[in-house]
């Protein structure tokens, strides 16, 4: 890994520009966070079952346990943000390593539903300081001509663990038979799926203590020295007087690591926190994690085999990651709001068709038969993705982590992140229910906030491709 001021010990020391690679790969670094939120979202997928016959869990109380680390990525989240600003946003990415390693262990090792509820809490924790601050330290270490594909390096290192985890899991089956069998020690397999999160967890712990801490951090902290090297090895231009304006943008340190940098006259916010909440919110109201959450299920609700729907779980999830490269070329050429545009469209066209047709589906024995549609359907899904997975999936974290100035960015995101955790829950929680009334309902719902999503980029979501961070109002 790279050698910087913060590993090499001593003085700090005076380097030459900045080098393409070497950024790359410290925001990879970085990412990894991102990685181990996918990975930790996607691996009870395996387990539940087995999970819910181990400890004899009732539906209402297994879909607690499995959602319970939804609600500690909104707790996570809400915290990380002021710990980034006092202690450093390497300082958290440890702590979220710690959080993960610690949630692979008690999941692993969990002997009862409510214990394993917990730990999955924790790891939740991890998952929510991961998705702060990565997103705000790509951003502060990175060029402005570059940031937009380093910034959508969080979502595709997302979507990568969550193909992963499932990669993962399926690799344990296959070798036990099931994953309530016996693996290595005599643990049931399902064990084995949660302590493999320990692996990427030291990775992530490990690494994160080989890259330089945020330059915009150092100017706050005054060690104006190690903040001129990295900003001259990162960053480039003109690092005096970048310094500079990092010292003019923070503002006085009164309030900093504090929610009263956010405070406002918009229902008490900033109007611009309020932008991204909406984008947050958003994101996840258009119903893509259930895609993903209940794919398996939903196909075999309209009529597909087991075999099939789990092949079209694996084939969306290949093509989340395939059009997440295309952001990533994409989002500094075209620029961030019309990409955002270009996905709300593409996902209320897609949304809709599906609306109309689990709307109109002929239901039989209780079960709604999409017959000669299926194809339509399936087509329609995907495209979905491919809308969300270009746009809206990587683009959200790249304006979350740049949109902001330097005096708000860490809190503001949190705060924004943590609604977008609360969304993930609510979407995820209420789609049993809808689904149970009609799925036409239910992607009707998604639609209608694919349309708004329209409007509320067009209305109030600016545009930031090659602004420096300084720049940011």
């Amino acid at each position: 890994m790279v050698a910087t001021p913060e590993n090499a010990g001593g003085s700090p020391t005076r380097v030459s520009g900045p080098n393409t690679a070497r950024t790359v790969l410290v925001a990879g670094t970085a990412a990894l966070g991102g990685f181990l939120f996918g990975y930790d979202t996607a691996v009870i997928n395996g387990a539940v079952g087995a999970v819910g016959k181990q400890f004899h869990a009732n539906p209402v109380v297994l879909g607690l346990a499995v959602s319970a680390a939804l609600v500690g990525s909104a707790i996570g989240a809400w915290f990380a943000g002021g710990l980034g600003d006092r202690y450093g946003r390497i300082r958290v990415m440890v702590i979220a390593a710690v959080l993960f390693a610690v949630s692979a262990l008690g999941s692993g090792f969990a002997f009862s539903i409510w214990d394993l509820a917990f730990w999955r809490l924790v790891g939740g924790l991890g998952v929510g300081a991961a998705s702060v601050i990565a997103p705000a330290y790509i951003a502060e270490i990175s060029p402005a001509r570059l940031r937009g594909r380093l910034g959508s390096l969080q979502q595709f290192a997302i979507v990568t663990g969550i193909f992963v985890a499932l990669l993962v899991d399926f690799a344990l089956v296959a070798f036990s038979g099931s994953a309530e069998a016996p693996l290595w020690f005599g643990l049931a397999t399902w064990r084995w799926m949660f302590l493999s999160l320990l692996v990427p967890a030291f990775a992530y712990g490990g690494l994160a203590l080989t890259i330089p801490e945020s330059p915009r951090y150092l100017v706050a902290k005054r060690d104006l020295h190690r903040a001129a090297d990295v900003l001259r090895r990162f960053v480039g231009g003109d690092v005096d007087e970048k310094i500079k304006e990092i010292v003019r943008t923070l503002g006085s340190a009164a309030g900093r690591g504090t929610f009263a940098t956010v405070r406002g006259p918009a229902l008490g916010l900033l109007p611009i926190v309020w932008v991204g909440i909406g984008l947050s919110v958003f994101q996840q109201f258009t119903g893509i994690n259930v895609i993903f959450y209940y794919s398996s299920v939903l196909w075999q609700a309209v009529g597909f085999t087991e075999q099939d729907s789990l092949a079209i779980t694996v084939i969306t999830s290949v093509t989340n990651i395939l059009t997440t490269i295309i952001a990533i070329a994409l989002v500094d050429r075209i620029g961030r709001r019309p990409l955002l545009l270009v996905g709300a469209i593409g996902q209320f066209v897609c949304l809709g068709t599906l609306a109309v047709l689990f709307g109109t589906a002929p239901v039989i024995n209780g079960t709604p038969t999409l017959g000669g549609a299926a194809p339509i359907a399936l087509i329609a899904a995907n495209l979905y993705v491919v809308f969300f997975g270009a746009t809206w999936g990587p683009v959200v974290w790249v304006l979350l982590g740049e949109m902001f100035n330097n005096r708000i960015r860490a809190m503001a995101l949190a705060l924004s992140a943590a609604a977008q955790w609360v969304a993930n829950f609510v979407i995820s929680t209420t789609f049993p229910s809808l689904a149970s009334v009609g799925l036409g309902l239910a992607y009707g719902i998604y639609t209608f906030f694919a349309f708004v999503s329209i409007l509320f980029v067009f209305k109030f979501v600016r545009e930031t491709k090659g602004r420096e961070l300084e720049d940011m109002v």
